[in-house]
């Protein structure tokens, strides 16, 4: 299973974009974002990156263990039904918001 580091943000995106792509085309369809403390709208634009590369290749790609940091923006951009996490994530994410 993938597992990007700690950072998700524009000085690394390519490169983590480029990393989770190779898993991709290993056909791992779950990537684990519990290492990830430190991102911004990059790391959005590169998880809708690998789910149409995901697509592409016709994988049901989940991701699991998203930061509340990372819930939030998907919830700001309101991506959430294009970013299937685990269930808790996602109903999480949705509160977070609400609740601002």
């Amino acid at each position: 299973m993938f597992q990007p580091s700690q950072s998700l943000t524009f000085s690394n995106a390519s490169a983590v974009l480029a990393q989770g792509l190779q898993a991709l085309a290993q056909q791992q369809s779950v990537i684990d974002m519990a290492a990830l403390t430190t991102v911004d709208s990059s790391a959005v634009a590169v998880l809708l990156a690998w789910q149409r590369a995901a697509r592409e290749r016709q994988l049901a790609l989940r991701f699991r263990n998203l930061p509340a940091n990372l819930r939030s923006l998907i919830a700001l951009y309101g991506v959430e039904a294009l970013l299937p996490g685990d269930t808790a994530d996602t109903g999480a994410a949705a509160d977070s918001v609400r609740q601002r």
